[in-house]
């Protein structure tokens, strides 16, 4: 009699890797960005998520965060997004918590904890590893520390030091470089960006932003970022640059539909979405849906409750901001 228990075996193997396709079937590449909500009332950090689909637009709930959160920075490559918590509680509010964020089934694990206690960072990366700018630490202030962090180990490694100390930035980038706008610096808006190697984590200047700003966000394409310049000095506004990665160039694209600051943005490679946080005073659901090609803003789905201070990451094919 011919043997067929190793034959069943494998019929039940593979009715169990079916089962778990069905239950978590796979996502397409570029299609989905994750929103870490952030501040849904000050002081008050949240640990609510929204899972987005670039395509249609869908908002739909995604796996909370592992703590309440707000000022947190993040970044992702095709399948996985990490997320530094920032500020996890009222005052002097800093984290080196980091959660490593699966796009397929939505799930959360823990990353490898950052270098230093920070808030208000940000961060850009390309197919393998992200770059996160710590900005603020601890109670002390800005900060020049990187941390560059490898997806497939969660590994976090030293990165070279911004040129200059700063916080509460924003960053783009595409499968080579990262633009880091500095942000507060340290304690006024600054029109400074540099310009980000990752292969050698080299740090160079880049075209200064049109405007002294700081609290903003920023997606990307392969080829461009676009920035939201946030709040100036006392006032939020709709001002967006238009960076161009291999020359540096810096130059108007169509303004956000509502002032805004304190937002966060993700994006595959043909669009990006911005929730556009405080505006101008007040938290807001409000998301701009924005067309790289043309620089075309129209709306996007609101989201699941109005807030600020966010971060996002998205399973696109270039770096993913704050």
């Amino acid at each position: 009699m011919p043997n067929y228990s190793g034959s069943w075996n494998l019929v039940q193997q593979m009715q169990a890797v079916a089962a778990s396709n069905w239950q978590f079937p796979p996502v397409p590449a570029g299609t989905v960005g994750i929103f870490a909500i952030g501040s849904t009332a000050s002081p008050v950090s949240v640990s609510t998520r929204d899972k987005y689909t670039f395509s249609g637009c869908v908002v739909s709930t995604a796996a909370s965060a592992t703590s309440a959160n707000r000022r947190g920075s993040a970044a992702g490559n095709s399948t996985v997004g990490i997320f530094h918590l920032g500020c996890i509680a009222p005052s002097c509010c800093t984290s080196a918590t980091r959660n490593k964020y699966i796009y397929a089934g939505c799930l959360v694990s823990f990353g490898g904890s950052a270098t230093a206690p920070a808030q208000t960072g940000s961060a850009t990366g390309n197919s393998t590893v992200g770059i996160f700018a710590l900005g603020y630490i601890g109670c002390v202030g800005p900060s020049t520390t990187r941390n560059k962090y490898t997806y497939s180990g969660c590994v976090n490694a030293s990165a070279t030091a911004a040129s200059i100390a700063s916080y509460a930035g924003s960053a783009a980038g595409n499968s080579t470089v990262g633009i880091f706008a500095l942000g507060n610096n340290p304690s006024f808006a600054s029109t400074t960006r540099d310009k980000y190697t990752y292969s050698g984590c080299v740090v160079s200047s880049g075209t200064n932003a049109s405007v002294a700003s700081k609290l903003g966000s920023a997606t990307g394409t392969c080829s461009v970022g676009i920035f939201a310049l946030g709040r100036t000095c006392c006032s939020s506004l709709t001002t967006r640059n238009k960076y161009t990665y291999s020359g540096d160039t810096n130059g108007s694209a169509t303004a956000a539909s509502t002032a805004s600051y304190n937002g966060a943005a993700a994006g595959n490679s043909t669009v990006g979405i911005f929730a556009l946080g405080v505006a101008p005073s007040i938290k807001s659901t409000t998301r701009d849906k924005y067309t790289y090609s043309g620089c075309v803003v129209s709306s996007g789905t609101a989201a699941s409750v109005a807030s600020s201070q966010g971060s996002a990451a998205s399973n696109g094919t270039t770096g993913v901001n704050v």
